[in-house]
């Protein structure tokens, strides 16, 4: 398996992804996660646009997406809790698969954590919904610690976590 950034020729294929994930997330109870049309292909052009949409590949399939942004982001400057350490950082947005059950997370993270340290950082921070208790479990197993809650622009709560690769 590889990853690599995405192209504009993919989206149809990460909008198809972002689809299944939504039906998994319903399915386990998290009814608000992702709602109506998000993530929009416009906030998908901007991700690549940005150089920051990355496809995991095997083969010649895409199994699974995530941004992958530099730090700061806003929505991380206020949380209920506390980070770590104030350490740069980058933010894993928008991380969907094909698949759920083999482990194409876990690759992702691993290639996500390879990415930052070749550009000399050793932080990563993402965020999901209270009632995504898959992601929760996959952010636990992987060991991501919570950190407390921020609050999207739109004021929604979630659930911040943050891994180290130290």
């Amino acid at each position: 398996m590889m990853i690599r950034k995405a192209t504009y020729q993919e989206i149809p294929k990460l909008m198809e992804i972002f689809e299944g994930a939504k039906l998994i997330m319903r399915k386990s109870g998290n009814m608000h996660q992702w709602a109506g049309n998000y993530p929009t292909e416009e906030i998908i052009r901007k991700d690549i646009d940005a150089g920051n949409c990355f496809v995991m590949c095997d083969g010649n399939e895409v199994i699974g997406t995530m941004a992958l942004i530099p730090g700061p982001d806003p929505t991380y400057s206020v949380i209920d809790g506390e980070w770590p350490d104030e350490a740069p950082y980058y933010v894993i947005h928008r991380i969907a698969t094909a698949s759920p059950g083999r482990n194409i997370a876990r690759y992702m993270f691993d290639r996500a954590f390879e990415h930052i340290s070749s550009a000399g950082c050793k932080v990563i921070r993402i965020d999901t919904h209270k009632d995504n208790c898959i992601m929760k479990h996959i952010l636990d197993k992987y060991g991501f610690s919570m950190c407390g809650v921020i609050w999207l622009e739109d004021g929604a709560p979630r659930d911040a976590y943050y891994k180290s690769a130290e």
